[in-house]
């Protein structure tokens, strides 16, 4: 069960940054981070990192698939990690 969580930490820490080096490289005009790669990140359990990030770093906040997917991708994450808690019990 501790797995999950730490990977959970993990994917939005990451995506916090990312979002943040994303910027950093949006002001300099240098090689960005494809907006996939950040919808799969929030996908895959990152969401809550990208929206914070979103917040803090004023990017992608313009961004019409972002301010509505990412609330809606936090959403499913919210809800898969309640799913893995709730159904994974130990037993005993």
């Amino acid at each position: 069960m501790k797995i999950q969580y730490a990977f959970f930490l993990i994917i939005n820490l990451l995506s916090f940054f990312l979002i943040g080096y994303d910027k950093l490289k949006a002001k300099n005009r240098g090689w960005r981070i494809p907006e996939l790669n950040l919808f799969v990140l929030a996908l895959i359990g990152g969401a809550t990192g990208i929206f914070i990030g979103m917040k803090v770093f004023s990017h992608k906040t313009r961004h019409f698939s972002f301010r509505i997917g990412i609330p809606l991708l936090f959403g499913l994450n919210v809800l898969t990690v309640y799913l893995i808690t709730s159904h994974f019990k130990p037993a005993g």
